[in-house]
């Protein structure tokens, strides 16, 4: 579409400021917060997506305002002064790129705890545990009220003095709209009680704010405007808030949410991943926006341009806020202007970025290992000095990422590959239909390698001869793993691996008992496929609780069908031995509390899944005959220099990547993809 003509390349006039095109990353925390302040890594990773040509970074998700409102996961402060000079920064980075900048500002509520930071009492409307982060929450006192509502207007002052273009209240499950809720408010004070009451601390905060701020500095509001929970903020309500709000002339857009947030099923609903529908909430923020003639703003998976286009062409939406597409690819813009759509990386909905936050990480992207290492890691991969012959062998997640950005770099690449397709444990993955969206990672890479006239040979199980008839000056062994067993006592040969029931080569039994000794997608994968067959499944794991590698958003969907299917999850427990018993198989289970503890399962099936082994025997033929024996300087790796230390005569560098090295995950492969070959 001719970017004179194309609905979200149009401005758009907030108040004063002017937004140079539709599209937003919402306010969202990725925890590269250092003491709580924006330094240098929060700042850089917001400044690439100015670069590609954001309209609006919305910083933070939330910054909290109060002492009393200890980061959950790693919020920024917005309560300290020493704030203001790191915003400042990051502000005049993305203002220099013309991408404007705000910040979400809340008060946490119910949704933190009290064992952190200064241990002061957790504060809500009403004294209503939130189950996600387990505080029992005590009623905000009048005294409690007044403090907070200082902080807000504080900490607004703050943002203003940074150079921010305005701010955001943070109303969807913490503790602004927690009064709103009937589900969180049961006071019977003038906080309680009617709508009028209930929005009573809400008014005075933004009269706070509007005081210490004037009256020209944009003030928005995320809201949740229908809480979809019987328990909760009805529609009817929500939508009456929505309108007072924008009727009052103190608020100058809304940023519209529908659901809630209390558990992490409840999240999901709010967040989509893979396998749900895609902007589920898109129709209804139009309704809102069509009731209250007020800017809309609004995210929830709209993750292609297409939809994001359709949401402004329809008068739905104002801005439309693509966030985890940016995280994949902060360049959208940029590549739209560009007439080069499909090159944009795609968000495939696998939420790693989002797991990793609620379990404590930082947000990493599963196939952009550049997103938040934007200090050492490129988006746009620069062209080397000195063009190599590269060989990869191996079209898995790392060796087609480092065929890639070899390519990118100007270096002539080869790639062989077993298989007579590519993609490795990702074409595994993608077997569970719910999950058929990470063949994205696959085919956006294919389609790159395509155009940069990169050649796959399929069917090719490769030698040494193989690759030295190829004259390499890099060779990357990409080969991957194989599954592997766990430790038995007996019954090796009677044990079926998970990769055989995602691959369909083998059938689920009818009675099937699956132990996961690793915690992840893999063997979570399978005893969905497996429950959804229809066989009766018990899941035994080792470990406190049962996938610890995966995060909560994931944990959804499979426990969803876990509980739909009746099926059994046995934690704290091994699988010991196998053996058969008649046409059918016991399995002896024991503790690592109670080591003369034994259970005895008779079941048509035991399936096992236990991490992988490098498929490394190429690697071993061509260590001897590299330069440097395999070597590499993890030192120069992380730091900068030659990664290629010389420890004999050769005529090629060598390395491995991925699981040729040992057991891991699809981001430690592209990971590893990207900051190798970018040193070639």
């Amino acid at each position: 579409m001719p970017t004179a003509t194309d609905p979200l390349l149009q401005p758009f006039q907030l108040k004063h400021l002017t937004l140079k095109n539709r599209i937003m990353s919402t306010s969202h925390e990725p925890a590269y917060s250092e003491d709580g302040m924006p330094k240098e890594r929060y700042r850089l990773y917001h400044r690439e997506k100015a670069k590609g040509g954001i309209a609006l970074t919305m910083t933070a998700g939330s910054a909290v305002v109060s002492r009393e409102s200890p980061p959950a996961f790693g919020n920024l402060h917005a309560y300290r002064d020493e704030i203001v000079p790191w915003l400042r920064e990051l502000a005049d980075d993305c203002h220099e790129q013309g991408a404007a900048v705000m910040i979400q500002l809340t008060h946490l509520g119910r949704r933190t705890s009290w064992n952190k930071a200064d241990w002061l009492p957790v504060v809500s409307a009403s004294p209503i545990r939130e189950p996600a982060h387990r505080a029992f929450p005590k009623e905000a006192e009048d005294w409690d009220i007044e403090r907070i509502i200082a902080d807000y207007a504080a900490a607004a002052q703050r943002m203003q003095a940074a150079g921010l273009d305005g701010i955001e209240f943070e109303a969807y499950g913490h503790l602004m709209d927690g009064f709103w809720s009937p589900a969180t408010n049961r006071r019977e004070d003038e906080y309680g009680g009617s709508l009028d009451n209930r929005l009573r601390f809400t008014w005075m905060v933004i009269d706070s704010v509007r005081k210490a701020v004037g009256p020209d500095f944009i003030v928005g509001i995320r809201m949740v405007a229908d809480e979809d929970w019987e328990l909760g903020l009805s529609r009817e309500e929500g939508v009456e808030i929505a309108r007072r709000l924008a009727a009052s002339g103190k608020f100058d857009f809304l940023n519209v949410i529908r659901g809630h947030i209390d558990t992490d099923a409840a999240l999901n609903e709010v967040i989509p991943i893979q396998g749900m529908r895609s902007s589920p909430h898109l129709d209804f923020a139009g309704e809102v926006r069509q009731l209250t003639k007020f800017p809309v703003f609004h995210a929830a998976r709209i993750a292609d341009v297409a939809t994001a286009r359709h949401a402004v062409a329809e008068g739905k939406l104002d801005m439309v806020g693509m966030t985890r597409a940016h995280i994949a690819d902060p360049h959208i813009v940029r590549k739209i202007m560009a007439g080069e759509e499909h090159r944009i990386r795609p968000c495939v909905g696998a939420t790693y970025c989002l797991d990793r936050i609620y379990e404590g990480g930082e947000a990493l992207c599963i196939h952009n290992a550049a997103t938040g290492r934007e200090l050492t890691m490129p988006h746009v991969i620069a062209k080397a000095l000195r063009p190599r012959n590269v060989v990869v062998v191996g079209a898995g997640p790392a060796g087609l990422e480092a065929a890639r950005v070899a390519a990118e770099a100007g270096h002539g690449v080869s790639v062989l590959e077993a298989a007579d397709q590519a993609g490795g444990q990702v074409q595994l993955a993608a077997k569970n239909p719910r999950r058929k969206e990470m063949i994205g990672i696959v085919d956006w890479r294919l389609d790159e390698l395509a155009r940069l006239g990169v050649g796959i040979r399929y069917n090719v199980w490769a030698e040494a001869n193989d690759v030295l008839e190829m004259s390499p000056d890099i060779v990357v062994v990409a080969t991957g793993g194989m599954p592997q067993n766990p430790r038995l006592e007996a019954g090796d040969a009677l044990v079926t691996s998970s990769w055989d029931i995602m691959a369909g080569a083998v059938k689920p039994g009818e009675t099937v008992l699956l132990y996961d000794d690793n915690g992840g997608h893999q063997g979570m994968g399978a005893a969905e496929m497996i429950a959804e067959g229809g066989s009766k499944l018990e899941l035994v794991s080792p470990e406190r609780f049962f996938a610890p590698e995966m995060g909560g958003m994931n944990h959804v969907p499979y426990m969803r069908a876990f509980h739909r299917r009746n099926v059994r999850i046995t934690i704290n427990t091994r699988l010991v031995a196998v053996s058969r018993s008649g046409n059918q198989l016991l399995a002896v289970l024991g503790s690592d509390y109670a080591p003369d503890h034994r259970e005895e399962r008779l079941v048509d099936q035991v399936v096992v899944e236990h991490g992988t082994l490098p498929i490394d025997e190429l690697y071993a033929e061509l260590k001897p005959l590299s330069s440097n024996r395999g070597a590499i300087d993890y030192g120069a790796l992380v730091n900068g220099g030659d990664i290629f230390p010389v420890r004999g005569e050769g005529g090629f560098q060598l390395l491995r990547i991925g699981d040729a090295v040992h057991s891991r995950n699809i981001h430690a492969a592209i990971y590893d993809g990207l900051r190798y070959a970018m040193r070639f």
